[in-house]
């Protein structure tokens, strides 16, 4: 192809035909990271402390909102123990800088215990579980889940719960039909195959004995909730204030002989929140630009209550900030710019039907661009403008950041939403990048290292820029 040919047409490339050997390495070495990042991080909860973990070590305190904030001053926000923000005060013009937003979500699709989840059925105990976020129900079956979560006393006290995880402990699971019975099953569509109420996690199969018979009624739930106050320490009541869900059970790992893949759960959106923190810990004195890193909860379900990018908490901050480096909050957000950093489709060759490949991110082609997300004719979307996109395209090549423009698939055939347009209503430019993801939202989700590293290279440029 002729150098004019070549200049007028626009061709995706890998980062293996764009980066040397010695950058594919530190992909991988990057990659080691946040897997056991992510090993930690099953909940939002884990993801805040693990978060928090770092920024201390990187020499973030703790918000302390009667103090007054200056050029230097590295904080974070713990917002219930569910979401984090954390922000170095920049040494420039707070007011003509404004503040550079990377943001990312912890929570991830999952199956939350109902408040009185304990029951049993001819001889089994089971916990009962209502979904978070969107789930392809049947996908969660018949695979092994640990159980994670805290319990609040009344009198204030907190147990933290967490079995199926190191070697030795048990697991769980929700059971399935065996293909010889699935005859009535198989006929149905599969969204409706699978219930919301038929999502029961097997817990327990044996009595509760007194005198050495069962008890008289209710013997296996009541073996479960004396295992459970033997252990715990708690009755069947505490789980009224309780927040504990059931997830995959697997640890992260290398796909392919190759290692470039990386298989997990959780990856939507924690592959993104790793490469802004890390991004942030690089500032060791204080930018020109202040920066902020958002590590928000309940996107999976609408963001949505005070851990939400919904919730004002985003929005004093701003505030704060602005007003303590002497400028109008106004004025700072007009100037500010934030990238909305979620993952996106990767382009599946098994599924070819529904994606429209020419717009879809590939695999090992770099962090994805969205100048918009949304479903039916762009709804629930903030569509960067084309000059704010044209800034990012800029910044993202000057910086030899590998990235591509990138799709949720073909029109009409779903969508999704991410926390760009809740951002972008404080009048700040935003666009949506991250890392494409084969097998979305499934408890098993598969991403590149090399995407993974270009993002992190994106948001260290878009801080420094």
């Amino acid at each position: 192809m002729s150098d004019k040919i070549e200049n007028l047409v626009y061709k995706k490339k890998t980062a293996f035909e764009k980066e040397d050997e010695a950058a594919l390495a530190v992909m991988k070495e990057y990659a080691r990271g946040y897997a056991a990042f992510l090993d930690a991080s099953k909940t939002e909860r884990e993801a805040v402390k693990e978060v928090i973990a770092r920024l201390t070590a990187g020499g973030f305190e703790e918000y302390d909102p009667a103090k007054t904030l200056k050029a230097g001053d590295k904080f974070y926000v713990n917002n219930r123990n569910k979401s984090v923000i954390a922000a170095v005060v920049g040494s420039g013009d707070i007011a003509e800088d404004g503040i550079r937003v990377s943001a990312a979500h912890i929570d991830s699709p999952r199956l939350d215990l109902k408040p009185l989840p304990v029951f049993e059925k001819d001889g089994i105990g089971y916990f009962k579980t209502h979904y978070y976020g969107g789930i392809r129900k049947y996908q969660w079956t018949t695979i092994p889940l640990s159980i994670h979560g805290v319990v609040v006393k009344k009198d204030g006290s907190t147990v933290e719960v967490k079995v199926g995880e190191e070697p030795g402990d048990p697991q769980f699971c929700i059971s399935d039909l065996l293909p010889h019975l699935s005859g009535d099953q198989g006929t149905k569509p599969l969204d409706k195959a699978f219930s919301g109420e038929g999502l029961n996690i097997m817990i327990c199969s044996s009595p509760e004995i007194e005198d050495g018979e069962p008890v008289e009624k209710d013997a296996v739930r009541i073996r479960i909730l004396s295992m459970l106050n033997e252990k715990y320490g708690i009755t069947e009541e505490d789980f009224l204030s309780a927040d504990i869900c059931a997830v995959p059970a697997a640890k992260c790992v290398d796909i392919g002989f190759d290692r470039w893949l990386l298989g997990a759960y959780g990856h939507d959106d924690r592959v993104c929140a790793y490469p802004c923190l890390t991004a942030l810990l690089e500032h060791k004195d204080a930018p020109r630009r202040t920066i902020m890193a958002i590590f928000a909860d309940k996107e999976e379900v609408g963001s949505d209550g005070p851990t939400g990018m919904k919730g004002e908490i985003f929005h004093d901050l701003v505030d704060k900030i602005s007003r303590d480096c002497g400028a109008d909050p106004a004025v700072v957000r007009a100037h500010s710019a934030c990238l909305s950093a979620d993952v996106t489709a990767a382009y599946d060759p098994n599924y070819p039907d529904v994606y429209e490949k020419t717009n879809s991110a590939i695999v090992h082609c770099g962090v994805g661009l969205a100048k918009y997300t949304g479903h039916r004719g762009k709804s629930s979307t903030n569509d960067a403008g084309a000059e704010f996109t044209a800034k990012i395209r800029a910044l993202l090549d000057k910086a030899g950041v590998v990235w591509q423009m990138a799709e949720l698939g073909r029109v009409d055939q779903g969508g999704g939403g991410t926390v760009a347009m809740f951002i972008s209503t404080h009048n700040i430019d935003t666009i949506d990048i991250g890392v494409p993801v084969i097998s979305m939202h499934a408890p098993f989700e598969v991403i590149s290292k090399a995407d993974l590293y270009e993002t992190h290279k994106a948001v260290s440029a878009f801080n420094a820029d």
